[in-house]
């Protein structure tokens, strides 16, 4: 008989340190019961909550396009040797004056995985990944100012403070601010 294979790791791109190393890779169909506990599950994505979403989208845009849109996607941030789905980042496109794209890019992470040091890891890992496989000059993120763990988070992945967008998101019943984030192509990699 013959000896069995180990299994396949799947595709992705990762970052080892400390014994620990953060990959990212596409969606698969285990991590939609993720995706659906972000949907219904309040405050399990901290300050991000918005509110109770569609728990079956996630499946809907997975039979769709697996999360790999041309103008959006997530990728799943697996920590190994665990091999646990341990959140997702997320990156949408926009652009300045029509012709400038850039890139939108964002986080969850379950709260079992946050103050471990993936977070930034991951971000970073995405902003290399976008740079190496579009033309884009610019990736920006947003954060909430009480929010100083994601602060950190994106200094440590190459982020620089931009500023203040006044009354950029409605949480919680009220308008609140935002901080914007950027990291240009030109910034060097902290990986």
């Amino acid at each position: 008989m013959d000896e069995a294979e180990p299994p396949a790791r799947l595709a992705g791109i990762a970052h080892e340190a400390g014994g620990h190393t953060v990959r990212l890779r596409p969606v698969a169909e285990p991590d939609l019961a993720m995706f659906r506990r972000f949907a219904t599950e309040p405050g399990l994505i901290g300050l991000d909550w918005a509110g109770f979403r569609d728990a079956g989208a996630p499946a809907r845009r997975h039979a769709e396009d697996g999360h790999l849109g041309e103008r959006d996607g997530r990728l799943i941030v697996q920590v190994e040797p665990e091999e646990a789905a341990a959140g997702l980042v997320s990156y949408l496109q926009g652009s300045y004056g029509g012709r400038a794209h850039y890139w939108e890019i964002g986080i969850a992470l379950l709260p079992e995985w946050r103050g471990r040091g993936i977070g930034w890891r991951a971000q970073a890992l995405l902003c290399d990944y976008l740079f190496a496989h579009t033309p884009a000059r610019r990736i920006q993120a947003g954060t909430h100012p009480e929010n100083l763990a994601e602060q950190r988070s994106l200094e440590k992945a190459g982020f620089q403070l931009e500023g203040v967008i006044r009354a950029c998101e409605f949480r919680a019943g009220a308008w609140r601010d935002g901080w914007l984030y950027s990291r240009l192509r030109d910034d060097p990699s902290p990986l």
